[in-house]
């Protein structure tokens, strides 16, 4: 009998699933991968695929791989999706792969199932990272297959065929938008959200953050220290990578921050929309950058703000595991070696800032920056910087004559 890992969630799609790969002939282990993600009983989940056919069910906790591995590289990269989404999926997803193939490793497992459908980014991130990393793996994606669509049309065949297999499942109502969650954001999409005229603010029931009308009318100030660029302290408290990420998302949610509506390009080709709340992170990006102003010079800076969204790309698109990825983030260990410091933020009402920042390694020289007299910048050495500097433009102007 062939043996195959699910990354199982409990949830009634991965429920289904796992009752198929058993009525297909498969030996399934089911592994859920805790990022953080709402549940009220993990270990009832772990149990339930159990008693659904699983030979293992097993709990990984990954939080800390994700914030530390994942989500603070991209973060020293500055990297958003499209000059906006925080990639707070796409980050999970290969981290989802490696745990599972990792289990599988250990079952002697050939194979790996996922749940994600067939028209979305998910797909592509838990294969391209399984391939990556084990190119000899057996991928299994139901919704792919045109016989389980077949024979699961509709989310009631589903309720049905979980009751004849004794599958415990909420039957409850459909929800207005499709939500996906770790300790690093949730994200909003599908259902409702797909009408643009819907206000995606008003339709959505928050889990991380107030609206700024409701946040607090004081300001409140949060102080994160940084080590070669990677938080490592909040308020003067060190802090493990993903309590550090949940200490800011509720000080950052608690004041409106860190919420978005967008309508991106997914990497199968379609455009679709989607809302975001990770307050946490959010605050991170502003501090991080602010840090940056002090510490990377200019060309260095430049050079990682037009690579950035080329990491965005790799990282949305699914290719975590890759030969360009795994350069840039070689490259960024490096670049980020001197951001290191203190950012003090004000956070009032969805808006963030800076009310202090410093570091050892700051390259701002009050001295040289002052715009009074005297100082240590040479006023009279610019005559000969701007001869130089303008040498190409004169010769153009002798050789093309531009009219005015």
């Amino acid at each position: 009998m062939p043996r195959c890992v699910l990354a199982y969630s409990g949830g009634l799609d991965t429920s289904v699933i796992l009752g198929w790969l058993v009525d297909q002939g498969y030996e399934p282990h089911a592994v859920y991968v805790d990022l953080g993600q709402p549940c009220e009983d993990r270990e009832a989940i772990v149990q339930k695929a159990r008693d659904t056919g699983a030979a293992s069910s097993r709990l990984v906790d990954a939080q800390e791989r994700l914030c530390r591995d994942f989500a603070f590289p991209v973060l020293q990269w500055q990297a958003r999706y499209e000059g906006v989404y925080l990639l707070g999926t796409s980050i999970a997803r290969p981290l989802i792969s490696e745990v599972c193939l990792e289990v599988a490793r250990e079952v002697g497992a050939q194979a790996y199932a996922h749940g994600a459908t067939g028209k979305g980014n998910d797909q592509c991130r838990f294969q391209l990272a399984a391939e990556a990393l084990d190119p000899a793996v057996e991928v299994i994606a139901p919704w792919r297959d045109a016989s389980f669509r077949e024979q699961f049309p509709g989310r009631s065949e589903m309720i049905d065929y979980c009751q004849r297999k004794g599958i415990a499942v909420k039957a409850t109502a459909a929800q207005p938008y499709s939500s996906d969650e770790n300790c690093l954001h949730i994200s909003y999409e599908a259902g409702q959200l797909e009408d643009l005229s819907v206000n995606g603010v008003e339709l959505v029931e928050f889990g991380m953050t107030t609206s700024p009308q409701a946040a607090p009318d004081q300001i409140e100030t949060v102080t994160i220290a940084f080590e070669a660029g990677i938080p490592v302290a909040v308020n003067g408290d060190p802090q493990a990578p993903d309590t550090l990420v949940r200490t800011l998302n509720a000080i950052g949610g608690r004041n409106g921050i860190g919420r978005i509506d967008m309508v991106e390009n997914r990497f199968v080709g379609m455009k679709s929309r989607g809302v975001y709340e990770a307050p946490g992170m959010t605050v991170l990006y502003e501090a991080h950058r602010i840090l940056e102003q002090l510490t990377l010079d200019r060309d260095l800076a430049h050079l990682r703000d037009t690579l950035a969204p080329q990491v965005a790309e790799q990282v949305y698109y699914g290719f975590w595991f890759s030969a360009k990825l795994d350069a840039l983030l070689a490259f960024i260990q490096d670049a980020q070696k001197h951001v290191t410091g203190e950012v003090t933020l004000n956070l009032y009402k969805g808006n963030m800032m800076v009310a202090n920042r410093s570091s050892p390694f700051s390259l701002y020289d009050e001295g040289v920056a002052t715009m009074e007299g005297g100082g240590s910048y040479n006023q009279t050495d610019a005559e000969g910087f701007l001869r130089i500097q303008g040498l190409p433009a004169r010769v153009q102007g002798r050789v093309m004559p531009r009219r005015t």
